[in-house]
């Protein structure tokens, strides 16, 4: 059974409990928070702490890392839908006099464009960012390690690009864009590109013996759209309900979808991890995950979250290493998910039936592959092999009275009805591929032609 109320049942609870237990006391880490958000709510948070009175709970700041890399994201998807840049765009059109103009914005959002993991020295996490005032520091002399486009290396001066860009574009300071356009809406009061108490204080933990150090905590100046933020569990969950389905106010279903979908070429022997545009991606356990992780010098963070059942997972610790939150956050979605199952949505019947999609509803052929097409809310339709591995879409419809293929194999292709001169639908064009409603129907304009004998048995 599933608990009521978005509450999770007691026995779920003490597993989430002993996993974030575990995690704490294994990876000897001072405190680690967890939370967990079901249909974008906070259904249970928890945390652990090595004592002293520190505190860990879903509203207590952590430095988040590269998590940070998901917001700056949002931001240049908000200028791409705005219409004020492209993502084919090269980064000169925009931001001129980098060096590496030449990359495009969807090559850096994916980290494609083959720039170098990190700044020349010193080590950027752990100095202040005054000491690369400028995007050359930042760069340095040989800013390309691999050709534009071909691989994917991560890069965090990419998004100090892409933080830059967002300033060229706006006319402000990254963190004002970030504040007014992305958290204020969505209510993330808790998270910021500075800590407000009560928060976290970062520590490295000595591999070998049980004693600590602290961490410095440097604002990162241009760094900063790479891995500057601080948040909290509670916001996190509020986060993770956004990427699972957008809100209009700060980026549609649509383009959040879009960054969801991986974009970077994969590296052999990962083909179970990939990336989008500004979200890693990552099948485990039968299911797709996205979000991110992150770390800065005392701190760790994971995001998952699986929008195809709507759970979201958040992990955050106060320790350099000995802990991978992103396993941890993976296991505690698996728990909720194996434990309390989701219901289905209750089957309701369309808000409005359309004589004309229903005459398009029902079994097609293309050649001897038997499909369904099937109607959907808003004229949409889907198109799904009856049987087999064969290609399937779901469309949506064009104010021109055709349909534009929106995943699968035909995503951005165009479906038709070609009809007869009486008005009846005489097949479906998709993208040449002719559907039509027998196989090989001698009546429709199948290319090739139907030999005139038809169908045969035994020769």
């Amino acid at each position: 059974m599933t608990s009521p109320c978005g509450v999770l049942l007691p026995g779920t609870e003490r597993a989430l409990m002993h996993r974030v237990a575990t995690a704490q006391s294994e990876g000897r880490v001072p405190s680690l928070v967890a939370a967990v958000a079901r249909g974008g709510r906070l259904v249970w948070s928890g945390g652990r702490s090595s004592g002293d009175g520190q505190i860990c709970d879903a509203d207590t700041q952590y430095r988040i890392g590269s998590i940070t890399k998901v917001f700056t994201a949002v931001l240049v998807l908000r200028l791409r839908d705005e219409g004020l840049l492209d993502l084919a765009d090269p980064l000169e059109r925009h931001l001129p006099g980098t060096g590496v103009g030449q990359v495009t914005i969807a090559q850096l959002l994916c980290h494609s464009a083959g720039l170098a993991a990190e700044t020349p020295p010193p080590w950027w996490e752990r100095t202040p960012g005054s000491l690369r005032p400028a995007l050359r520091d930042v760069l340095g002399e040989e800013p390309l390690r691999h050709p534009v486009g071909r691989r994917h290396h991560y890069s965090n001066p990419g998004y100090t690009l892409l933080g830059s860009l967002v300033e060229a574009v706006r006319g402000q300071h990254w963190g004002e864009v970030l504040q007014h356009e992305v958290l204020e809406p969505l209510g993330m009061a808790r998270t910021g590109t500075q800590p407000q108490a009560p928060h976290a204080r970062g520590w490295a933990v000595h591999p070998w013996a049980d004693v600590m150090v602290p961490e410095p905590s440097e604002d990162l100046g241009l760094m900063a759209p790479a891995g500057q933020l601080w948040s909290t569990a509670a916001d996190l969950c509020t986060f993770a309900g956004f990427l699972a389905g957008g809100d209009d106010r700060v980026l549609s279903a649509e383009s959040v979808g879009q960054m969801r979908t991986p974009a970077a070429p994969q590296e052999a022997g990962e083909w179970d991890n990939g990336y989008g545009l500004g979200l890693q991606v990552l099948r485990k356990g039968g299911r797709t995950l996205v979000g991110h992780t992150g770390s800065l010098p005392g701190f760790l963070a994971c995001l998952w979250t699986s929008a195809d059942e709507g759970v979201a997972t958040v992990v955050l610790a106060n320790a350099t290493s000995g802990l991978l939150p992103a396993a941890v956050a993976a296991d505690l979605l698996r728990i909720v998910v194996d434990a309390e199952p989701a219901l289905p949505e209750p089957w309701r019947p369309m808000a409005q039936a359309d004589d004309a999609l229903l005459e398009l509803a029902g079994p097609w052929y293309w050649g001897t592959y038997a499909f369904g097409l099937k109607l959907v809310e808003a004229r949409g339709l889907e198109l799904y092999p009856l049987k087999g591995g064969s290609r399937g879409s779901r469309f949506r419809t064009a104010a021109d009275g055709t349909w534009t293929g929106l995943d699968g194999y035909h995503a951005g292709e165009t479906l038709r009805v070609v009809r007869r001169s009486d008005g009846t639908v005489a097949h479906l064009d998709l993208g040449s591929f002719v559907f039509t409603r027998e196989p090989y129907d001698p009546a429709s304009a199948v290319p090739g032609g139907v030999d005139e004998g038809g169908w045969r048995g035994r020769r």
